[in-house]
């Protein structure tokens, strides 16, 4: 790669173990070739039947499932997942409102009982939280990391003339270093993560779920309407695939 301002510093890691949840951040993470980050949407909580089969995979386009595009109401919500015990834990205002171990059936009825209790109207059908070993409920069919760039952001929050949260854009890394829009030059070429290396793939077309705030689930600015009038397109942002393992860390570099 013969780009000259080519590194930038990782300020921020993020995984989202369950589709349309919190995120969760990371110190560090393992990058494994072809893999997302470990947990990462390994779970999603279906909205209405979906036909999705645990036996055989398949990639579902979101709107099968929760998600902050559609679902505001899913912001409030904190979620943690425990990966030794696979535990997911959902608080609201500091108050526990449900818990269970998602690898088993016990603990998934326990999180479906907590929405077909509590937001029963706001759901298709009765809610399911689905899983299949090695299956990740991404955006895109690829296993993929995504990227933002935090001076791209700055962009956006001087074209909305408001501050716009970066975890709006719910990406695995937030970097700080690259001009302003500088990722989406980066296309098909390979850059260094850390110890890893990975290949970029696609820039990121950005939904709705951007408008909503990510603490108050209040959907209150229009970014990608805006973007598109302004750029005359709606991405920010970039997906990449690991192709060779290793590991990053906050403070680390991408080259």
């Amino acid at each position: 790669m013969e780009q000259t301002h080519a590194s930038a510093k990782i300020t921020g890691i993020y995984r989202y173990p369950v589709k349309g949840l919190t995120p969760e951040p990371l110190p560090r993470a393992e990058l494994k070739t072809g893999q997302t980050l470990r947990s990462d949407r390994r779970y999603a909580i279906e909205n209405g039947p979906s036909g999705f089969d645990p036996a055989a995979p398949k990639w579902l386009a979101k709107p099968h499932f929760l998600m902050l595009q559609r679902d505001e109401w899913l912001a409030p919500l904190r979620a943690h997942f425990d990966d030794d015990s696979h535990v997911l834990t959902l608080h609201r205002d500091g108050a526990m409102l449900a818990q269970g171990d998602l690898e088993t059936e016990a603990g998934r009825a326990a999180i479906e009982r907590y929405f077909a209790v509590h937001h029963p109207d706001r759901i298709k059908g009765p809610p399911k939280v689905l899983t299949s070993p090695g299956h990740s409920f991404s955006d895109v069919p690829r296993k993929v990391v995504s990227i933002i760039n935090l001076a791209s952001l700055r962009a956006i929050e001087n074209m909305v003339q408001a501050p716009v949260h970066p975890l709006r854009f719910r990406a695995n890394l937030y970097v700080e270093g690259w001009p302003a829009w500088h990722e989406a030059t980066l296309l098909d070429q390979t850059i260094a993560i850390g110890s890893a290396r990975a290949q970029v793939v696609k820039r990121i077309t950005r939904c709705a779920a951007v408008n909503v705030d990510p603490d108050t689930g209040v959907r209150d600015l229009v970014v990608p309407n805006t973007l598109m009038q302004r750029l005359g397109h709606n991405e920010c942002g970039i997906y990449a695939e690991i192709i060779t393992d290793g590991e990053a860390a906050v403070g680390d570099t991408i080259a």
